[in-house]
Order: C-alpha cells, then sequence, then structure tokens
C-alpha cells in the first residue's frame, strides 16, 4: 500500500510547469474573463 504522506515529501514539481507558470506571470495574457469582458462591452454598445 501506498504512503501518501511519503510520496508528498518525495513530489518534485515538472521543470515544465514552472517554465509555464514563469511565462503567464510574465506576459499578459489573455485569459477568459478578458475574453468575457469585451464581448459584455461590445454587447452593450
Amino acid at each position: 500500500m501506498l504512503d501518501y504522506e511519503e510520496e508528498l515529501k518525495k513530489f518534485q514539481p515538472s521543470l515544465e510547469v514552472q517554465d509555464i507558470e514563469e511565462a503567464v506571470y510574465q506576459e499578459d495574457l489573455t485569459d477568459m474573463s478578458d475574453i468575457l469582458r469585451e464581448m459584455i462591452e461590445q454587447t452593450n454598445k
């Protein structure tokens, strides 16, 4: 049986995930809320 506590201690996040996180936070990327906000503004005009 797995010892989940022990496995969590060994966990190392993927470098790819860390790279993606950094890229997302450094760039001004459009997310779904930005798209919805823009659609609502266009509809109200």
